[in-house]
């Protein structure tokens, strides 16, 4: 089966070309979909040199900035794979954990896969204590709306059937894509599965993104994509 990695990218230039290495290193029949969302550093150059280093590279830039939840609609329509995977691009998620990631889904057990931060990992960096707060209330309260029991509704890690990726038709165009994926996942009744994940998350004097104004914004997608969807 073919495995289609997609790559949401926002100005990683330091990250860029080291997250692509790891990924190819896995052993899957793949395709790398790297999306750039209008990076302002020199993101492009580096994807447009990785489509030339390697066979199985397809990039797509948007000329317009429209959130990580756009750069997974883009990815999700050009995908050819059997199996769809996202990756971020920024090294706080390691593509050592694919085997683990597809295992359900391999042999039969799963049709969507989510990596959990806290089921106990090969390794973890320790969380800020408001992102770890923030993580688990929000993974509540998306569990309360969408039956699902989950314990990291925000992971990056989610991995599906094509048949499942195809149905999703993601609209949000912020880090409320998330909550969103979640709660159609739950309104398709497949069959989910966690597993554990290792994770070094950066701190933002390292370039995270995400802040407490997304926290609010989750809050609102798990009630829209739960109630009014």
């Amino acid at each position: 089966m073919k495995l289609s990695v997609v790559i949401p990218v926002y100005n990683e230039e330091r990250t860029l070309e080291e997250i692509v290495r790891r990924v190819q290193a896995t052993p899957f029949e793949k395709e790398l979909v790297l999306v750039n969302d209008c990076s302002k550093d020199n993101t492009r150059a580096i994807m447009d040199g990785l489509a030339k280093q390697y066979d199985n590279v397809r990039c797509f830039h948007h000329e317009t900035n429209q959130g990580k939840g756009g750069a997974l609609a883009t990815g999700f329509s050009k995908v050819s794979g059997d199996i769809v995977l996202i990756q971020d691009a920024d090294l706080e998620y390691d593509p050592a954990d694919y085997p683990l990631l597809l295992r359900p889904i391999l042999e039969g057990k799963a049709d969507v896969v989510f990596g959990s931060r806290f089921l106990g990992g090969a390794y973890s960096r320790v969380h800020l204590f408001y992102h770890y707060v923030g993580n688990r209330m929000l993974t509540l309260m998306s569990n309360c709306f969408t039956n699902l029991n989950l314990t990291d509704m925000e992971t990056c890690y989610k991995v599906f059937r094509r048949e499942v990726a195809d149905k999703l038709q993601i609209k949000s165009r912020t880090f409320a894509v998330e909550p969103e994926i979640t709660a159609k996942v739950a309104k398709l009744h497949v069959r989910v599965y966690e597993v554990p994940i290792s994770y070094a998350g950066r701190d933002y004097s390292e370039g995270k993104k995400i802040g407490p104004k997304d926290a609010f914004i989750a809050f609102y997608a798990i009630v829209r994509w739960s109630l009014f969807s």
